[in-house]
């Protein structure tokens, strides 16, 4: 299995593999040209997002700057916003529903480490994949954990730290994040 396979399902992994230290420049250049191009230039800046991620819906549109790993493992839907600062560590994939919203400064991260302190300082590292919902907020400064799930209509407070998964219609905030009011939805 190559250290590229090891990292999507979750395994440790060697992160100076050359075809993974390729696959992160790739992204890094690319990055670097997002948010080096005008938000004048809108066609441009979607062209390029669509190069970057894995797969994207319409209407997309993300702030400068932004930052990713690898960009291909990072999945949004329909009518996607990432304000200024977003930052998604990619290691894992991350799906995004429909009608997504981050707010300034969220972090995305599915990176993460061994608890062991021989095997993390050995340099081997893991991931585990995010999923959000659809007609999800996340609020300024939030960061979603590796490994959680948002359902559907979830609202993320400014601030949170979310180390488990939420189901659906729930505002959540907090560190850690738990439920802080149930959503009713309006017919």
């Amino acid at each position: 299995m190559s250290e590229k396979e090891k990292m999507l399902v979750g395994e440790l992994y060697d992160p100076t593999d050359d075809e993974l230290v390729q696959l992160r420049l790739n992204a890094r250049l690319l990055t670097e040209e997002l948010n080096a191009t005008s938000v004048a230039c809108q066609d441009k800046r979607v062209e390029i997002i669509k190069r970057l991620f894995g797969t994207t819906g319409d209407n997309i549109y993300i702030e400068s700057s932004f930052n990713c790993d690898y960009g291909a493992n990072i999945h949004v839907g329909d009518n996607f916003y990432a304000n200024f600062g977003c930052v998604i560590l990619d290691v894992a994939e991350v799906k995004f529903g429909k009608n997504c919203l981050l707010a300034p400064q969220v972090g995305i991260y599915t990176a993460t480490h061994p608890l062991d302190s021989i095997e993390r300082n050995s340099g081997l590292e893991c991931a585990k994949p995010i999923t959000i919902g659809d007609n999800c907020w996340i609020g300024g400064h939030a960061v979603i954990n590796p490994g959680v799930t948002l359902g559907d209509n979830v609202v993320v407070a400014s601030g949170a730290v979310v180390t488990k998964s939420f189901g659906n219609n729930v505002v959540i905030g907090g560190n850690p994040a738990k439920v802080l009011k149930e959503i009713s939805a309006k017919l």
